[in-house]
Formats: C-alpha cells, sequence, structure tokens
C-alpha cells in the first residue's frame, strides 16, 4: 500500500539522542521548519535509555580535541539546566578513579598533568593528610559552584578520610571534577517537546531506500510501521541510526568503518547502605582476578563456558548511586568478558545469566561492603545496548562522499554527553554556518588521509571506560 510522497528540508533516519539533538539544533536553533524523524521504535528506546547517563571532559589522550569537544557539550548542557530549572537533574559528582597499584596511581597523576595542560583545569595532588584539608567534596545535586580538574590522592590516610568506603589496600584515587550525570530521558524528551513545537514531525517507521541519482540525495522511501510505503523528497538525509549506522550508509552508496560492542549494566537495591549516594561514578583501575575458593575455581575451570571467570579479568569495573529523595538503586558496569563485537547487532541483546553475580563480584574488589550480597544477589535488573564505535573511539560528524548525505554517528559509550556538541556540529554542516576548530576531526573522510592513518597506529589510549 503506498500513500505517495511528502516533502521535508532534512530527513533524519533514527530519533534516539543523536537524532533528537540534530532535529532540535536544526529546528530550534537554526529555523528549519520541514525536519522529518524516522524510526521504527519510540523515541529515545533502543539504546539511549541503556546508558548510565554520565558525562565528562576527563579525556588525556594524544591530542585536546575530545576535551574541547566535551567541554563545549558540557557547556551547552548547563545552559539547558539553567534554562529548565534543571529539568535534566543536571550534577557534578565527577568520576572517582582508583587503584590498588602503586604505578597505576603515578601514572593516574600523569594522565592528571596531561590533562591539565590540554585544558581539563589544574590538578592538585594530594599526598598527604595536609594536602587534602582544602578538598571540597561534590554536592548531591546541582553543578554550580565545583571546581573543575582533578583531585589527585596519594596518600592512603587521606583517600580513607575522604573516600572510607573504597578497599583499604587502594593507593591512589583520582576524582576527576568537571564529570557527573543527568537524566537523559528528560534531556532527550525536553528537545523533542522543543523541536515538535518547532515543526519537527515524528514519521513511525524503518528507512528503505535512499534515492542518491546523480550522487545527490533526492528522496528517502520509508517503509512506515502501519504497511504503508512513505516517499519523501527530501535534499539532506541525516544518518543518526546509531548502531545500525553502517547499514544504513549502505543504503546511502556508502560505508562507515564501525564496529558494534555490547555492553551491560546491572541495577539493583543497596539495602545495606554499601555505597554513599553522594559519590561519584567510581571506576576500578586495575585488573582482577574473582577470588574463588578451591572447590569453586576447580568446577569453574572443568567447563569451558565458565573457565574464563578463573583468569584474569579486565579493568574498569564502575559503579554509582543512581536517583534522590531516597532512592537506594546502584548501577555497576563491568566488561567483564572483554570486547564482544556483534556485527551487524543482534536485537534483542543476547542474554548472559552471569553477569550480574559477576559484576557483584567484580566491584567487591573495590567497595568491601557489598561482599554480602554475593551469597545471595539481591533483586536486580540487566539491560543492554551496544557501543558502536571508530577504531580510534571518535564518532563520525559530517558529510559523506554522496551530496546531502550526513552521518552523526560512532558515539561509543559517550552519546548522551555527546549529544549537545555533536548536534549544533552537524546543524552547522547542513546549514552552512561557522565550523569549530575541532569540526575536521570528526569527518568521515579523514580515514582518507594516509597521514591519518599513520598517525592511527600510534593512537593509543581511545578514552574508553
Amino acid at each position: 500500500m503506498s500513500s505517495g510522497t511528502a516533502t521535508a528540508d532534512v530527513l533524519i533516519c533514527g530519533a534516539g539522542i543523536a537524532g533528537v539533538a540534530v532535529a532540535h539544533a536544526l529546528a530550534v536553533e537554526h529555523g528549519v521548519r520541514r525536519v522529518v524523524l524516522v524510526d521504527e521504535g519510540a523515541p529515545l528506546s533502543l539504546t539511549s535509555d541503556k546508558s548510565t547517563e554520565a558525562y565528562r571532559n576527563w579525556w588525556p589522550a594524544v591530542d585536546d580535541t575530545m576535551l574541547r569537544f566535551m567541554n563545549r557539550s558540557i557547556d551547552r548542557f548547563e545552559a539547558l539546566a539553567e534554562r529548565s530549572g534543571n529539568r535534566i537533574q543536571l550534577n557534578r559528582r565527577g568520576y572517582v578513579y582508583a587503584t590498588a597499584n602503586p604505578a597505576l596511581a603515578d601514572a593516574m597523576r600523569e594522565e592528571g598533568l596531561l590533562a591539565e595542560a590540554q585544558g581539563a583545569g589544574p590538578l592538585r595532588v594530594r599526598r598527604s593528610l595536609a594536602d587534602a584539608t582544602d578538598y571540597q567534596p561534590s554536592a548531591h545535586t546541582g553543578w554550580r559552584d565545583h571546581p573543575d580538574g582533578a583531585d589527585c590522592f596519594l596518600d592512603p590516610d587521606a583517600i580513607r578520610r575522604h573516600f572510607p568506603f573504597l578497599a583499604d589496600d587502594i593507593v591512589g584515587v583520582l576524582h576527576a571534577r568537571r564529570c557527573g550525570w543527568f537524566s537523559g530521558q528528560q534531556v532527550g524528551m525536553l528537545w523533542l517537546e522543543e523541536a515538535r513545537a518547532a515543526g519537527v514531525t515524528l514519521l513511525s517507521g524503518r528507512v528503505a531506500a535512499v534515492d542518491t541519482t546523480g550522487a545527490a540525495v533526492r528522496a528517502v522511501t520509508v517503509e512506515t510501521t502501519d504497511g504503508r510505503t512513505q516517499t519523501v523528497s527530501t535534499p539532506v538525509f541525516v544518518n543518526a541510526a546509531g548502531p545500525h549506522a553502517r547499514a544504513v550508509a549502505r543504503l546511502a552508496n556508502g560505508d562507515l568503518p564501525l564496529v558494534s560492542e555490547l555492553h551491560r549494566k546491572v541495577a539493583f537495591e543497596d539495602v545495606h547502605g554499601a555505597v554513599p549516594r553522594d559519590t561519584g561514578l567510581v571506576i576500578l583501575r586495575d585488573t582482577q582476578q574473582l577470588p574463588w575458593t578451591d572447590d569453586e575455581r576447580a568446577d569453574l575451570a572443568s567447563d569451558a563456558s565458565t573457565a574464563w571467570l578463573t583468569e584474569p579479568l579486565p579493568a574498569n569495573a564502575h559503579l554509582r548511586p543512581e536517583g534522590y529523595h531516597g532512592s537506594r538503586t546502584v548501577l555497576m558496569l563491568w566488561e567483564c568478558h572483554g570486547p564482544q563485537h556483534l556485527d551487524p547487532p543482534v536485537f534483542p541483546v543476547p542474554d548472559d545469566p552471569l553477569f550480574a553475580e559477576v559484576v557483584l563480584r567484580g566491584l567487591t574488589r573495590l567497595v568491601p561492603a557489598l561482599a554480602p550480597y554475593v551469597d545471595a544477589v539481591p533483586h536486580h535488573y540487566v539491560d543492554a545496548g551496544y557501543y558502536t564505535k571508530t577504531v580510534e573511539n571518535r564518532p563520525l560528524i559530517g558529510p559523506m562522499s554522496v551530496t546531502g548525505a550526513y552521518v552523526c554517528a560512532a558515539f561509543s559509550g559517550f552519546g548522551l554527553m555527546a549529544a549537545p556538541a555533536a548536534a549544533e556540529l552537524l546543524a552547522a554542516h547542513i546549514t552552512g554556518a561557522a565550523l569549530p576548530s575541532y569540526a575536521p576531526a570528526f569527518l568521515p573522510a579523514r580515514y582518507d588521509d594516509p597521514a591519518y592513518q599513520a598517525r592511527l597506529a600510534q593512537w593509543g589510549s581511545t578514552g574508553q571506560l
């Protein structure tokens, strides 16, 4: 059944946080009136609602590109919080990196010095209790009047004083300050409300084809969820399809160098109060082996499907409290399997019945007060999504080779935090507005540069948690 044709100035494939942000930037900030958002699911429902909703400007890396990009995004979040009466529940709790390895503690200090040099703010090194007397803990709510930069604790007594819930053998803590979290759903809904008031329309369906006759976007065919075929005549097509971005790019005679990593998180009720409600996102930088009994270890090692649990497991198990006003929920995350790539991504996401228990066991290494939960794992909820990413873990924002085709994707685990700056940047590409200095770093065409390809071989840290 066909319903004929319609017309749009811009059609955006994907109503996740990236697509909604771009629609808002175009319609509300640039006055583009005929913007159509296409998604076969509800807005913000595929992977945008699977996030930890955290943000950071802590990106010590090969250069300051991601730091400048994220600082711009945070600027825009703070402006949104200001004008909405903080409907988005923005806080500045920070990221708290911890280690029991003295060499890694010193490496965190070096990372802090690099971040300072790149513009993240000053590094305050706390080598004793006396050095930590002016340390300012983060407030439970809000973002104003917080320090930037980071506080690096290298003294066990100072760590015990300010982070008493951490394991006794933690010898280094780095509290990155222009970091925290917010309500991603509130951000998305606020943008969507304002975008629709400015003329953005939602079309429920799947992009089935893109007409690129003459190497330019002409029209987009949408198979709607009610069984119709809708042709939308448009000169601009935006691929904001998240984990489906590579498949959608192929519809427009392009391809994207993307992989999708499976990531899960656990939410449980911390009825014993093991995790302080005022803390930030806490990350264990150490690899570890789970502390099984001899009998448990032998049983696990005898089965090929569980033998991996007896081996060294990756770093970066992390957690944070969730909610306000008496909430006891804690979110826990750990890619304990290591990277799990699925191409193409599979929905619904495959189940992992061991995940909650393994993550809880791993995080007792960081927060020992969680140990009583191990023998009786409390009621919990596991959800999952994909980190769709490039090899260097930087996004793809800008024009494709076909005239009128654009991409806003590859946001890995930082899609929510990047959305304000990413949308601003893509809207500038589309409308011809002035581009920020970091714009070239995110162009899809960067991979056509042999010098860039050579640089990737020496890239080092990608900023992935």
